[in-house]
């Protein structure tokens, strides 16, 4: 595959070589490696720049590293609402890896598989390498990985990981007929980097990678984790990014009505005393899907509590329920009045 070296930017570091070349062509990479994006222990190359979001989506408890690489000169641009906008070239990256025990989250990580979209001058493109022994390997049809681990109960457990296949990254990536980002919004960029250390979005600024910043106001996904902050946004957080990319008026789930991006504010959008546009066997036998005050006759935490393919929510990304984002959830909802508060995710704060 032809290889041009092509001078990369990273906060300050020494430019190093990333083939640029071979990421803009339309023939995709038989492996990884051959896109220069990480060295051969697996560490990223010079000018893969480092990312967290402060809310995550969850994939059946891996732990995720995120990266993003725009070409020497480049820089995304600021906007309030969506992902920021990546000029062409930029790479996102994102890294899945199991801990053997999930006590211990940064010990003994098993790397199970890398995606890649790509900005190409056509569209965005998403890749997904599985690892293979020492390389990751290019799977356009998907792949069922089992992994073990130890759980956060101390008991062995069995996922059933799943690297989805090209059409399935469409169905939540997909926002009319593109492909598009979906984590690296403002909102969920703005914090540190991993919760702490300097600002993401002021430093991204401050180094020349993002144009279009204001000075104030900038908007912030609560994280779902953090008990220090109110808990009907830690829940909108947790709804928009596992839900709202494809419960969204151009969603892949538009025709539900049931819209749980962070924006939405109109309460039988946000699913409360709403009945579903196709009641069947998701609904458990429940009329709505969120009842103020009363989280067991809500379909939407009994949809998230199930395992069952076709009840399932969300329907992809996951094998295993996630017990702390349904606990999460279970709280919203019992702690409701009615009406429900139903402010915004984000709130407008530096």
């Amino acid at each position: 595959m032809r290889r041009i070296a092509a001078a990369l930017l990273l906060l300050g570091a020494a430019p190093a070589p990333v083939v640029q070349a071979d990421l803009l062509l339309t023939q995709d990479a038989a492996t990884l490696a051959d896109y220069g994006l990480f060295d051969a222990s697996g560490q990223p190359a010079a000018g893969v720049q480092p990312y967290t979001l402060n809310t995550p989506l969850f994939s059946d408890g891996a732990e995720k590293f995120r990266y993003v690489w725009m070409p020497a000169g480049a820089r995304a641009d600021y906007r309030a609402s969506g992902a920021l906008v990546f000029p062409v070239g930029t790479v996102l990256i994102k890294r899945f890896a199991f801990a053997a025990d999930a006590r211990a989250p940064t010990q003994d990580l098993r790397t199970v598989e890398t995606r890649l979209l790509i900005h190409r001058p056509a569209g965005w493109v998403a890749l997904s390498y599985v690892q293979e022994g020492s390389e990751a390997v290019l799977k356009r049809a998907g792949k069922r990985i089992p992994v073990i681990i130890i759980n956060a109960a101390g008991q062995p457990q069995t996922i059933d990981y799943a690297v989805p296949n090209q059409n399935q990254c469409k169905q939540c990536h997909q926002a009319g007929a593109a492909i598009t980002p979906i984590g690296p919004t403002a909102g969920n960029l703005n914090g540190g980097l991993h919760g702490d250390g300097p600002n993401q979005l002021v430093t991204w600024a401050g180094t020349g990678r993002l144009a279009g910043l204001p000075a104030a106001g900038l908007p912030k996904l609560a994280r779902w984790d953090d008990a220090s902050e109110p808990l009907a946004l830690r829940a909108r957080a947790y709804l928009a990014v596992n839900c709202g990319h494809c419960h969204d008026r151009a969603g892949f789930a538009s025709n539900s009505g049931l819209y749980l991006n962070p924006d939405e504010t109109t309460p039988a959008h946000l699913g409360i005393w709403k009945r579903p546009v196709a009641a069947g066997r998701g609904s458990g036998g429940r009329e709505f899907s969120v009842v103020p005050g009363r989280p067991d006759q809500s379909i939407l935490l009994h949809r998230m509590q199930s395992s069952e393919p076709g009840v399932m929510m969300p329907q992809f990304g996951r094998s295993i329920a996630h017990d702390e984002g349904i606990a999460l959830i279970r709280q919203w909802i019992a702690a409701m009045s009615d009406p429900a508060d139903t402010a915004p995710a984000t709130t407008a704060a530096r």
